[in-house]
C-alpha cells in the first residue's frame, strides 16, 4: 500500500510512502477490536462508586415503636432499606474493572484498526513539523490546509513535540499522542487519522517490542 505524503500547505511532497501490508492491509478482525475496545474503556473507570448499606448509615439504634398495639407493620430500625434514610441493598462497591488482553491480542486488534483506516480512506500522511512557540491559529490553518478542520481528528507523531500539542489541545475534536502511544480505541475513535511521516516507523517499532505498553 503507497500513499502519497502531502505537506502542511495542503500540496502534494511529490514524495511517497510505502506502508506494510502485514500492518495496514490484513483482513481485520472485528471480535478482537471489540476486545480490545471493552478492555480499554473498562481500564478508564475508576471504579470508586459506593453506596452505604444499612450496617453503615447512622441511627437507627433505636426501635421505632413498640412491636405490637399500633396496628402498623413490625419495624426494629429507622435505617432499613425499606426507610427513607436507610441503607441501599445490593448497591455499588469499589472495585477494580481492569482487565488485560495478550499481547498478540492487542497487536492484531491495533493491525485490524489500522487497516479499517485504510480501507475506509480515513488515513492522511503528512510530513513532520513543528512549530517554533505554541500556536493554535497556525495549528487551524494546518487543519484547514489539509480540509480536515470541523472533523474529528487523530494526529500521531514520532515524539512529544510539546508546541504541537500545546498548539492543538484546545482545538474541538483534535488528539495529538505520540504514535507509540495510540490504543485501538484512539486509531478508531476519529474521522480522520494523520500521520506525521516519522510516525510510521515509530508505529512500525511497536510491533517489534517484546513488552507491548499500549491498550
Amino acid at each position: 500500500m503507497t500513499l502519497d505524503i502531502f505537506k502542511i500547505d495542503g500540496s502534494a511532497s511529490g514524495e511517497k510512502v510505502e506502508l506494510k501490508d502485514d500492518i495496514f492491509s490484513i483482513t481485520p478482525n472485528d471480535h478482537v477490536i471489540y476486545l480490545a475496545v471493552k478492555s480499554y474503556l473498562a481500564n478508564q473507570r475508576q471504579g470508586t462508586s459506593k453506596s452505604k448499606e444499612r450496617s453503615e448509615v447512622s441511627g437507627g439504634g433505636k426501635k421505632p415503636w413498640k412491636q405490637k398495639g399500633r396496628g402498623g407493620a413490625r419495624a426494629g430500625t429507622s435505617r432499613s432499606p425499606l426507610w427513607v434514610g436507610g441503607g441501599t441493598v445490593f448497591g455499588p462497591r469499589p472495585r477494580d474493572y481492569r482487565t488485560s488482553l495478550p499481547k498478540k491480542v492487542k497487536q492484531l486488534a491495533r493491525k485490524s484498526a489500522l487497516s479499517y483506516k485504510v480501507k475506509d480512506e480515513q488515513i492522511l500522511v503528512v510530513e513532520d513539523f513543528n512549530f517554533e512557540v505554541p500556536k493554535t491559529k497556525e495549528f487551524i490553518a494546518v487543519l484547514n490546509n489539509l480540509k480536515v478542520n470541523g472533523k474529528k481528528v487523530l494526529l500521531l507523531t514520532s515524539s512529544k513535540l510539546e508546541n504541537v500539542y500545546k498548539s492543538g489541545r484546545n482545538v474541538e475534536k483534535i488528539k495529538i499522542l505520540n504514535a507509540a502511544n495510540a490504543s485501538t480505541y484512539d486509531i478508531l475513535n476519529n474521522q480522520v487519522l494523520i500521520l506525521q511521516k516519522s510516525a510510521i516507523e515509530e508505529i512500525y517499532k511497536t510491533f517489534n517490542k517484546t513488552d507491548e505498553v499500549v491498550d
